[in-house]
């Protein structure tokens, strides 16, 4: 490496090529293509031998923004409507610069302070906006997958110390099977989440009332009772992925609480339900709950690598994650919070600031803003499709995710779902929009979902227009 001194220097010329190469890429998102496969060919200049002498910190900063801001599948911008991933808030994304400048290790209060005091702030700003008691332990993770995993763990050293083990020292030798008990809307994060804790991805149980996967609460109970008194884990669902629908969480705390059971509430995007008034029912009893998870990178719009969890006993997660200690880390107070000692990781990004930086930016009114906002965007594409003659909707239309699935008049029922799947793919391969498809009740669909901050009813209104261009040649 060249003379740190020099290259000092060299950083912030580094950082200038980036923020003039920011303005132009920000201001295309709107118009551009999410993906253009023409532009692939560019991700093999990144490739090749590691070289033996570098080309220096500007050639290789220069080239990775030419390839970058080309080659990339462009998320950010309003038109990326797949899986469930938002943006980054302008303010967000300036927090993660920040972030990336201050090089905080979060993990340790020794090691960062003022990491360690804004994630307090942040968590504690978080449960305001979602209704959640303040006395709740919190951590934030880098995913909803994490923050599932975080939950359950802490739902695991319950269980087992129920039954007079401690978990954390001796494992699960000896200890029966963990149950876990949800309803067909339950996703996939939750199985791997058992499965990295050693419980078993596919000991979970599913109570089904139909084919939408909606709980069949008296079936649950019966389970409860069948176990006469042992503890158990209820997971429920708050925005399952296809529908936006939701198990009903306040049914489910009468049953925990009844049953002496933890319930662990799954809320990757839909514990956002609770930041509108339009939608609060679907979250109502959520601060009943034992564990609860959401995801930054989702609603909440923040760089990825950002999800958090809720614990209601705020010593849980300490039992859970604290304790393993070495002679080098430092025993701290409840005022210098040490959060790997909260939750699976050890060095930690400060992946604080840009939550601070965007909550403090835009506020409550904000986030409740954009969030009926894309409530909006989803009914009014909702009313397109059950108005159009060549579409479908499959779900109503509940939270930030619309349903349905292309049914040009004449083709058999029998050969809808191969079009759907070669259209999916024809919509991926034209990349004037991005969304995938999925599986729901036996019928290949699509299920866009708004949760991007830049999104509007235009950008639903292209997807529509995609459709109808592409489709009929399929």
């Amino acid at each position: 490496m060249a003379d740190p001194l020099k290259e000092q220097n060299v950083a912030a010329h580094a950082l200038a090529l980036v923020h003039e190469a920011a303005g132009p890429y920000l201001d295309s998102l709107p118009e551009r293509r999410v993906h253009d496969a023409t532009h692939d060919p560019l991700i093999d200049d990144l490739g090749g031998p590691l070289p033996e002498h570098g080309d220096g910190a500007l050639a290789a900063i220069e080239q990775l923004l030419a390839v970058g801001t080309q080659a990339s599948v462009h998320s950010a911008g309003p038109r990326f409507f797949h899986l469930v991933v938002g943006g980054a808030t302008p303010a967000a994304l300036a927090g993660d610069w920040i972030t990336a400048l201050l090089d905080q290790n979060s993990g340790l209060w020794v090691t960062s302070p003022l990491a360690s005091r804004t994630e307090t702030v942040v968590l504690g700003w978080l449960k305001d906006l979602f209704g959640l008691p303040q006395d709740f332990g919190a951590v934030l993770t880098p995913s909803a997958t994490f923050a599932n995993l975080t939950g359950l763990a802490a739902a695991r050293y319950w269980w087992a110390d129920r039954h007079g083990v401690d978990v954390v020292a001796r494992g699960l030798a000896g200890l029966p099977q963990l149950p876990v008990l949800t309803s067909g809307l339950v996703h996939a994060s939750t199985r791997k989440a058992l499965q990295i804790l050693g419980c078993g991805r596919d000991t979970l149980r599913t109570f089904v009332r139909d084919d939408a996967g909606r709980i069949d609460l008296a079936a649950l109970e019966r389970a409860l009772i069948e176990l006469d008194g042992a503890p158990a884990v209820i997971v429920g669902n708050l925005g399952e992925v296809n529908t936006g629908d939701s198990d009903p969480i306040d049914e489910l705390a009468d049953l925990a609480e009844q049953y002496g059971s933890w319930l662990h509430v799954d809320g990757a995007f839909g514990l956002f339900a609770a930041v509108s008034p339009r939608t609060a029912h679907l979250a109502r009893g959520v601060e009943r709950a034992d564990s609860i998870t959401a995801d930054g990178h989702k609603w909440l719009n923040v760089p990825q690598e950002s999800g958090f969890s809720f614990v209601k006993d705020n010593s849980v997660l300490g039992k859970t994650f604290g304790g393993w200690g070495a002679a080098y880390l430092p025993t701290l107070d409840d005022e210098q919070v040490s959060y790997n000692m909260h939750g699976p990781e050890s060095s930690r990004r400060a992946r604080a600031f840009p939550i601070w930086a965007t909550l403090r930016a835009y506020g409550r009114a904000g986030y409740r803003d954009m969030v009926e906002r894309h409530l909006d965007v989803a009914a009014h594409l909702g009313r397109v499709v059950d108005e159009a003659p060549d579409f479908e909707l499959l779900a109503p239309v509940q939270l930030c995710v619309t349903c349905f699935r292309y049914r040009p008049p004449g083709v058999p029922e029998g050969e809808l779902n191969a079009l759907n799947a070669r259209l999916g793919a024809a919509i991926l391969d034209d990349g004037r929009v991005y969304v995938g498809t999925t599986t729901y009740r036996g019928m290949t669909a699509l299920r866009p979902t708004f949760v991007n901050w830049r999104i509007t009813e235009p950008e639903a209104d292209l997807l529509i227009q995609v459709i109808r261009e592409i489709g009929p040649g399929l």
